[in-house]
Formats: structure tokens, sequence, C-alpha cells
């Protein structure tokens, strides 16, 4: 049996800070060793995001202009946005993704963004500063390490229900205050990791990959899959 994917790559004209593109084809990559297509599609401007065609999302990071674009575009997507997640669509989130699934950010310039709340945490504003460097982070739930690179001004501060995708080691994460780095809420996993994480870190897109394939085919057994090894880079 041939195993199909459809990906949507939100706003992908839009936000591709940092070559955050190329957890895209990373995602192609891993798909390939586990034999799944993967069929991807840019949602942008005035497309609408209909829940029921996709198994797979991904929403990269941008420059304070394109993003501010987008949070007013995405509102007209928050519901079904919103549905796919609660319906344990699994999701990928980086930077500005990240923080646009939220309920606000603040800017570089003290402006309030709405986000589409789809999940519990919000972001403030540095004071001329950033977080930049080399970061790894621990996920013991999983017992893994993740390796990146953050460059970012917010700090994010998670809400109910949403669990850090790692402790940080070395680095900042979320705000440089409570020692976490990214979000994980059902099968949507967010992170300030460019690089991107996805070329450093195989585990999360096998574990991406798995949940949509044993969402869109329930009646298959993906165990194998799930315990496949996978290289952490490529």
């Amino acid at each position: 049996m041939t195993y199909e994917l459809n990906v949507a790559h939100l706003y992908g004209d839009l936000m591709n800070t940092y070559g955050d593109v190329g957890n895209i084809l990373a995602l192609n990559y891993y798909a390939e060793q586990m034999d799944v297509k993967l069929n991807v599609s840019i949602v942008s401007l005035k497309d609408p995001f209909d829940a029921s065609k996709f198994d797979l999302a991904f929403f990269g990071g941008g420059q304070d202009y394109e993003q501010v674009i987008v949070s007013k575009d995405i509102q007209n997507k928050k519901q079904s946005l919103t549905a796919f997640i609660e319906d344990d669509g699994p999701v990928l989130a980086i930077c500005g993704g990240y923080q646009l699934l939220g309920h606000y950010y603040v800017g570089a310039d003290g402006e309030k963004i709405p986000g589409i709340g789809a999940l519990d945490h919000y972001t403030l504003a540095q004071d001329n500063n950033r977080f930049i460097g080399d970061i790894v982070i621990e996920n013991q739930e999983f017992d893994e390490q993740y390796h990146g690179f953050e460059n970012h001004q917010g700090r994010t501060f998670l809400g109910k229900d949403e669990k850090p995708l790692g402790v940080v080691l070395s680095g900042k994460g979320n705000n440089g205050e409570d020692k976490t780095e990214g979000a994980i809420y059902k099968n949507v996993y967010c992170s300030y990791f460019h690089g991107p994480i996805l070329t450093r870190n195989g585990n999360i897109a096998k574990r991406l990959l798995v949940a949509a394939l044993q969402r869109k085919y329930p009646e298959q057994d993906f165990s194998k899959l799930a315990s496949m090894p996978i290289p952490a880079t490529f």
C-alpha cells in the first residue's frame, strides 16, 4: 500500500526567515525513508485552510512586516486551524508561526499583534535585545536532546495544557527565565529553533509523520515506523 500525506505550508511565500522552508525539504527526506509520498501546498493570503484536505501543517517564521500582514489574514483561518489542532492534526510551528498560534505577541515597536489563540501562550517583547546563538534542549519524556540556533526578540510564556518541547541545557529558550524552549500541545510542536530544526533533529520529523499517518490511516499499524531508527541529521 502506498501512503500519501497532504501538507499545508502556511504562508510559505511570506514566512521563510532563516531558511525555515528547509523543514519541508527535511520532511520530504524523512518521508522517503518511510516510503511515504508528501504532497505540499502553500496556503497563503486569502486562501482558505480546509482542515479536511490536510494531514500535516508547517508554519515558519517571518520578519515583523510579513508577520503583521499574516496576523490579519490568519484570523480568517482561525476556526479551521483550531479545529485541525483540536482534532490531533500534526503541526510544526517555528518562531513567528509559533507566536501566531498563541494569543498575541508584542512587536519590537511595542504594538500588540493578535494571534489566533489556538494554543494558550503569549509573547512579550525585549528592550534592545535578542536571544541569538546555539541552543541545546532536552526532552525528558522522549529521552532526546535537540540542537539548533535561536534568533528571536520575543519572550514566550506557556499556558494551560502546554508542555515545553524541552528544557534548556544551553541557550535562552522561550524567555530566558524559566528554562523552557518551544511547546507541545496534542500533535503540535513549536520552537524557536532555526537551522532548520528538522535537519538536525530527525526524531521530531518522524514523530510528526507517524502522527499524521496514524490519524489518516487509523486501520493500519505504524508501530514499526514509530520505532524505526532515523538519522538525527541528513
